[in-house]
């Protein structure tokens, strides 16, 4: 299984390492090196994210780390992470589509 990460989904790490970077560089990087771990960990299992609520379609998942989402879909040989957005927003359909573009 490989891991393929769409323009969206890059887009959306650096907005958030630019975010947190305002209070501290340090955290910042952590922060984004954590959700990019947690996301290669799905090298193994692909399945282990939850359906996502907006969609309920098998293929896309999710992971949750603390108040973000990785929104990402299953093909027969690899993973596409389509997004990464805070929790407590609903997931934008036209995201996913604009981010596999």
């Amino acid at each position: 299984m490989k891991i393929f990460w769409t323009k969206e989904a890059l887009f959306r790490l650096q907005d958030i390492e630019e975010y947190i970077s305002r209070d501290n560089p340090i955290v910042a990087i952590e922060f984004v090196d954590k959700l990019i771990s947690l996301a290669e960990t799905l090298i193994d299992n692909p399945d282990r994210g939850r359906l996502v609520p907006e969609l309920s379609m098998e293929n896309i998942r999710e992971l949750l780390h603390k108040n973000y989402r990785i929104v990402y879909l299953v093909k027969k040989s690899s993973v596409e992470i389509l997004t990464v957005f805070e929790g407590h927003q609903l997931l934008k359909k036209e995201e996913i589509i604009k981010g596999r573009n």
